[in-house]
């Protein structure tokens, strides 16, 4: 009876740690908005105190582990990463400051559109018909929830545009990691990608002289909330679940979070779709999913 309950939660706890991701990273837009900070002050704390929540876990987790020469050819992986975390970061989090919180979280999951493309283009990855009718479908979906806000004459444009720059930084990290994952365990590569993301936003922001403190009590404890419970627990919950159910099954399911995002985004900060952005919103979700599954198996193995 004992072992079959624990069989019964082996299973499902990769489900709810993936469902546990959804929710976290749904409140990442959230915690921006909260933010009165700019985006690259928000992305700076956030990744900064992520990298030191994470720094006791990963040498307590890594203290039994066999230390390997780490040379240039496995550490530029993890360098590269963080740059474009942090640009996609910084992107991302001004992006909300025109756009809205669903929007911008939407745009910006467009990356697995552009890793595909890469992918097709580079590493001449074969892609069935399947990904070619969801990335049309994405595509005409973006410009639907874009060309709404232009029709209104707002500043959204500007912000649409920011997010999908943003997705752009995003499918860079992945393809990075897609690589870089091969040398090095899950926790060792994120806190590698955290240090080096911190002090790309460190430069970042002396560049732009933007200051790092004088911003009200509620910034720094979005900034908290978004490093505690986004960064760590967010994507912590998708490595557990990566671990122990296949990438076919996380990576199309990750979609759910632009939904949870205009679902909070409407009592949190009282934003509201139009028709026109949710239709072009669904369609590029969908356009979206079939690109994933469109990149299954189609070399006998799943993707990313």
């Amino acid at each position: 009876m004992e072992l079959a309950v624990v069989h019964r939660n082996q299973k499902i706890l990769p489900y709810l740690a993936l469902a546990f991701s959804i929710l976290v990273l749904g409140f990442s837009a959230i915690f921006v908005r909260w933010a009165d900070a700019p985006g690259s002050i928000m992305a700076f704390y956030r990744l900064g105190m992520a990298t030191i929540i994470l720094t006791p876990i990963y040498f307590f987790g890594t203290r039994n582990q066999k230390k390997h020469r780490l040379g240039w050819k496995i550490l530029v992986f993890p360098i590269i990463a963080g740059v474009m975390t942090a640009m996609d970061h910084t992107i991302w989090s001004s992006a909300i400051q025109y756009t809205s919180a669903a929007n911008a979280t939407l745009l910006n999951y467009t990356a697995p559109v552009w890793v595909a493309l890469v992918a097709w283009l580079y590493f001449k990855e074969r892609l069935r018909r399947l990904f070619w009718f969801g990335l049309l479908l994405a595509l005409v979906g973006m410009a639907v929830v874009s060309g709404a806000d232009i029709l209104n004459g707002s500043s959204a444009g500007k912000g649409n545009l920011m997010a999908l720059v943003s997705s752009f930084f995003f499918a860079g990290y992945f393809l990075a990691t897609q690589s870089g994952r091969k040398h090095l365990d899950t926790l060792s590569y994120t806190w590698m990608v955290g240090i080096s993301s911190t002090i790309t936003l460190f430069i970042v922001n002396l560049i732009l002289r933007t200051p790092f403190d004088g911003y009200p009590v509620q910034s720094y404890w979005a900034f908290l909330g978004a490093a505690l419970f986004s960064q760590v627990g967010g994507y912590l919950a998708i490595s557990y679940a990566l671990g122990h159910l296949p990438a076919s099954v996380v990576s199309p399911t990750m979609i759910g979070q632009p939904v949870l995002t205009a679902l909070l985004a409407l009592p949190l900060l009282g934003e509201a779709l139009v028709p026109a952005q949710i239709v072009g919103g669904l369609m590029a979700m969908l356009g979206i999913y079939w690109v994933n599954r469109g990149r299954d198996n189609v070399d006998g193995s799943e993707s990313p």
